[in-house]
């Protein structure tokens, strides 16, 4: 501590002055520089939500570490592209495909580096059960009940 401080007699964290964490840090904004009402952004944020939420098991992103973090920002934006392009190709439009399937690779080199695997659902219920449950569920359900009110 030096004189002018000890003079002043401030307490400690009054004399140091934190240095705020940038806004993408703090997750105030989602780029540095970008529009984060555009389409693109909307998608990128609902999937790295999404990623977060899987691979923290529902911790949220403060029990990933920061290299977790940055992995799942290079899977959405690689998942974002590759929906772009899919939808490209639903129009008729050409795609280099060469690119398309070399990018394919490179989300799911970084999805096994992230943890993320295909796993199978439990199977609760016999195959005729399932299929029974199908059918229910394909019967039509009327919005509202009809109630005749009584004439008078």
């Amino acid at each position: 501590m030096n004189v002018s401080e000890a003079e002043i007699d401030l307490p400690e964290r009054a004399r140091t002055k934190r240095r705020p964490r940038s806004a993408v840090t703090s997750g105030r904004q989602l780029f540095i520089r970008g529009n984060p009402n555009s389409a693109w952004s909307r998608r990128y944020h609902d999937l790295r939500a999404g990623y977060i939420s899987d691979i923290s098991c529902g911790r949220g992103r403060d029990a990933l570490t920061w290299a977790q973090l940055a992995l799942i920002d290079r899977v959405v934006a690689i998942q974002c592209e590759l929906e772009r392009l899919d939808a490209l190709l639903s129009r008729g439009e050409s795609v280099d495909m060469d690119v398309y399937a070399r990018v394919s690779s490179h989300l799911r080199r970084h999805l096994e580096t992230l943890g993320v695997e295909r796993r199978m659902l439990p199977i609760n219920q016999s195959p005729d059960e399932y299929l029974a449950q199908v059918a229910a569920e394909e019967q039509p359900v009327l919005d509202a009940e009809i109630i005749e009110e009584p004439r008078s």
